[in-house]
C-alpha cells in the first residue's frame, strides 16, 4: 500500500467544490434542534470535525449534550465500563435498550447511536433488522452501530432499506477480540488495502459513517479519502472527520493502564473520591446534616 487503485495516505482528499457542498448547508449548525446524519455528512464535505463520546445514563448524556458533543454512543462498552464484565461480549440487547432509553432521555440535541451487541445481528439481516427496530422503538435511538467488514454489507443494505441509519465499525472490533487475538492494531501492511475495501463496501451499502478503531493513521487517512461518508476514529490518527472516546477514560474515572490513544481531560475519580471522603468524615463527626439541612 498504496497501490495504483489505493488512495495515497500521505495525500488528503481534495477540497469539495462549493457548489457540491452547498446543498448540505453549514455543518452541524448551533441552531439545529437535533444533530442529524446529514449534518455529519456536511462536516465531511466542508472539512470540519465533530466529537463523539460514549454515554450510558441520563446525567452524563445531558452534560455532554449541553457541552456541545455532537454524537453520543450508547456503546456495548457499558458491559465492561458499567456492568463490571471483563469484555463487551456479555451485554444483552435488553440491557442495551435500558441504557439507550436513559441516554435519549438526557440528550436533546446530540445524535444518539447505539451498538448492536454481540449475538444480536450475526445470524441474518432479518435478525439485525429485528434488533435494530427494538433499539429504535424501545431505546429511542436515532441510529445503530454494527461491527464487521464487507461481509456485512448486505446486512447494512437491508437495514438502511428498512429505515435504520447504520454506522459501520471496522479495524479492531471488540466483539471479535477472541478471533483477533486480543487488543491488537489492525490494518497494517497488506491488511490496509482490505480495510479500504471494507469501508468502501459498507459505505456503498448505505452506512452513513465508518468508525475505525486501533488502525495506523496512514490507513485511516486512506479510508477517509476512499469513502464519501464521514469517518470516526479511536486510535486512528487525526485525519478522520470525528473522534470518539469512552467517557470514563476521557474524564479520568477509570484507573490502570490506558490505551495509547486515550487523553484524560479531567481526574474525575479523584474528585469523586475526595467528595465521598469529605461526606463520610462529616457523617462520622456529626457535622452533617447540620441545622441548615434539618426540617
Amino acid at each position: 500500500m498504496p497501490t495504483s487503485s489505493t488512495p495515497d495516505p500521505a495525500v488528503s482528499a481534495a477540497p469539495v467544490p462549493a457548489e457540491v457542498a452547498a446543498p448540505y448547508g453549514s455543518a452541524i449548525p448551533a441552531t439545529a434542534s437535533r444533530v442529524r446524519t446529514h449534518h455529519l455528512q456536511a462536516a465531511k464535505l466542508n472539512g470540519q470535525k465533530f466529537a463523539m463520546l460514549t454515554a450510558y445514563d441520563q446525567y452524563t448524556a445531558q452534560i455532554f449534550d449541553e457541552a456541545g458533543i455532537e454524537v453520543l454512543l450508547v456503546g456495548d462498552s457499558a458491559s465492561n465500563n458499567v456492568l463490571g464484565n471483563e469484555t463487551s461480549l456479555p451485554i444483552t440487547l435488553d440491557e442495551m435498550i435500558i441504557f439507550s432509553r436513559a441516554v435519549t432521555a438526557g440528550a436533546k440535541r446530540a445524535l444518539v447511536v447505539a451498538d448492536l451487541p454481540f449475538g444480536s445481528y450475526e445470524q441474518s439481516p432479518g435478525q439485525a433488522i429485528a434488533s435494530s427496530v427494538r433499539l429504535m422503538k424501545e431505546g429511542l435511538v436515532h441510529a445503530v452501530k454494527m461491527e464487521g467488514g464487507a461481509y456485512y454489507a448486505p446486512t447494512v443494505r437491508a437495514l438502511t432499506q428498512a429505515g435504520v441509519p447504520v454506522m459501520a465499525h471496522i479495524g479492531f472490533t471488540p466483539q471479535s477480540e477472541h478471533m483477533l487475538g486480543g487488543y491488537r492494531v489492525q490494518g497494517r501492511g497488506d491488511a490496509a488495502r482490505a480495510m479500504v475495501d471494507d469501508a468502501v463496501a459498507l459505505a456503498e451499502a448505505g452506512a452513513f459513517c465508518v468508525l475505525m478503531e486501533m488502525v495506523p493513521a496512514a490507513t485511516a487517512t486512506a479510508v477517509d479519502a476512499a469513502v464519501a461518508v464521514p469517518t470516526v476514529g479511536i486510535g486512528a490518527g487525526n485525519t478522520t472527520t470525528g473522534q470518539v472516546l469512552v467517557w470514563q477514560d476521557m474524564a479520568g474515572l477509570r484507573t490502570g493502564k490506558m490505551a495509547k490513544f486515550v487523553k484524560q481531560y479531567a481526574q474525575l475519580r479523584t474528585i469523586l473520591s475526595d467528595a465521598a471522603k469529605a461526606y463520610g468524615d462529616e457523617v462520622r463527626t456529626g457535622a452533617f446534616p447540620g441545622p441548615e439541612h434539618t426540617f
